[in-house]
């Protein structure tokens, strides 16, 4: 017999942050348009982190069939959070891009306030779904890689990706990161603090 689940973040704040995840989304992409001062080193350094954020977030969306199959493979072999890790690290990237550390701690807060409560949400969605996700959960870390992955056949299927819209992420980028060129080279910064 299993022990009852302990989380984090009651439930009431979950919902709440839950629904509020969107237009929080479209306030930090305001923050990062007003305070962003980027040079050319940081963008050489930074979009290729975030580029990587992207590329896991691609390669997770292409494995997940939601709320019909329990994601497995791919990046799932490692973590039970992949498209949350390439966010974290697509942020990381465009933070570092941006060359203003106020975003660090804006960015930062919002993935634990925020994305973490997210993640214990759809977790417990995840438990009443598919009866082997607690042996999952037992297997693979919920946020930090497991090395080696957990094997379990499963391949990355372009039609799942389109499925999934995940393309919307690289499209993001890419106005991201030509925002932040753009920046860079007509001298046009946001506030500085």
């Amino acid at each position: 017999m299993s022990r009852p689940r302990r989380y984090f973040f009651p439930k009431h704040y979950a919902d709440v942050v839950q629904r509020l995840r969107v237009p929080l989304g479209f306030a930090l992409v305001a923050a990062f348009a007003l305070l962003a001062a980027p040079t050319r080193v940081s963008l050489m350094v930074g979009l290729p982190v975030a580029f990587a954020g992207i590329l896991i977030r691609a390669w997770a969306a292409g494995h997940l069939v939601k709320n019909q199959q329990l994601a497995m493979s791919g990046p799932y072999a490692f973590v039970r959070n992949p498209l949350y890790i390439g966010t974290l690290i697509a942020a990381a990237g465009f933070v570092i891009a941006t060359h203003e550390p106020w975003l660090a701690l804006l960015f930062g807060a919002a993935f634990a306030l925020i994305y973490l409560p997210a993640i214990e949400l759809e977790e417990q969605h995840l438990r009443k779904l598919f009866q082997e996700y607690e042996w999952y959960a037992e297997q693979v870390p919920m946020l930090c890689p497991r090395i080696p992955p957990l094997k379990v056949p499963g391949k990355f299927q372009t039609s799942i990706y389109l499925r999934n819209q995940e393309y919307q992420a690289m499209i993001g980028f890419i106005a991201g990161a030509a925002f932040l060129w753009w920046r860079t080279y007509t001298g046009n910064y946001g506030l500085n603090l």
